[in-house]
Formats: structure tokens, sequence, C-alpha cells
């Protein structure tokens, strides 16, 4: 496999599976952990994504989508 003909997004799965192949699944996990940590503070930046929604509007949404 020549990895420069790879693309970014291959490079990944091709890892996670090499990892998941040599850790197992909850090595796999740990791993990500480590290493996947994110930046920002998603309990602030989540007030402005994400919509203020009842319980109610979001069962809705659900029974919608599954309606199709």
């Amino acid at each position: 496999m020549d990895v420069q003909e790879l693309t970014q997004d291959e490079i990944r799965s091709v890892g996670l599976e090499v990892l998941a192949r040599e850790l197992g699944a909850t090595g796999l996990v740990r791993f990500l952990q480590i290493y996947e940590h994110g930046d920002g503070d998603y309990t602030r930046e989540r007030e402005t994504v994400l919509p203020r929604q009842t319980a109610q509007q979001i069962a809705e949404k659900i029974r919608q989508t599954r309606k199709g």
C-alpha cells in the first residue's frame, strides 16, 4: 500500500482498522479518548448551535423522521 496515494479519510480508516485489530475494541476506544479531546467549550457553543427544544418537540421530530 502506498500511503502517499491515500486520502486523509483513507489513512484514518486504515489506521483505525489496524488499531482495532492490534488493540481490540476496548483498546481502540481508549486510544481515541487519549488523542481526540477536541477543543472549544461545547457547553457554551451548544447554546448557539442547537435550538432550545422541549422533549415533546424532539419526540415529534423523531416521529416525523420515521414516517419518511
